[in-house]
């Protein structure tokens, strides 16, 4: 959908802005919220969370605001120089783009990004958030790593294919109407003028 690197860095920048969003609303309400608040007897995770001094990240305590723009930057990044245009590219060898409808064809995308980055930030996330405390050890941040592919993986598919990107798309076409608009006209002339 986007047609120019201004676009495509729109689209990313959307796209990063809602996902993070809803990755620590997931990760801290509904992975680890009950264990928070089990931790630090509080009632509600937000409460939990200042009880203990903010978020665990890089061996110590941080605000959420860090956890936000923290993993912003590394998604931002990856979506840029690997999420779009690894997918797009795996979804034009599967797809001719001229042939195929395009809700194959984005759906295609979309999976293959979800396909890309779940493991990629997980990795990142597992780097993150690594216990330091109890030492270093390779094979338990394989492990932590391995884990967070299966909580993430799900929540990012379903996420992503049914709420996110079609939120983004929405918003996109809105942002750049006249574009659209302009390119679906050239489109119906190049098309009248082959037949």
């Amino acid at each position: 959908m986007p047609r120019n690197q201004f676009q495509r860095t729109i689209f990313a920048l959307l796209t990063v802005i809602v996902t993070v969003h809803a990755y620590a609303f997931y990760s801290l309400y509904v992975l680890h919220g009950d264990t928070l608040m089990q931790i630090t007897g509080e009632n509600s995770v937000i409460a939990a969370i200042n009880t203990q001094g903010g978020v665990y990240m890089f061996g110590r305590f941080l605000p959420i605001w860090a956890l936000i723009l923290t993993e912003f930057v590394f998604a931002f990044v990856l979506e840029l120089v690997m999420g779009s245009p690894c997918s797009f590219k795996l979804a034009c060898k599967v797809f001719d783009l001229r042939e195929t409808h395009p809700v194959f064809f984005e759906t295609t995308v979309i999976c293959t990004t979800v396909g890309l980055m779940c493991p990629a930030m997980s990795f990142i996330a597992a780097i993150i958030y690594y216990p330091f405390y109890e030492g270093f050890h390779v094979i338990m941040l394989f492990a932590n790593w391995l884990e967070l592919v299966c909580f993430n993986f799900p929540f990012a598919f379903f996420t992503q294919l049914f709420f996110i990107q079609p939120l983004i798309r929405t918003v996109f076409k809105c942002l750049f109407r006249r574009d659209l608009a302009n390119r679906k006209l050239q489109e119906a002339e190049q098309s009248c003028l082959t037949i």
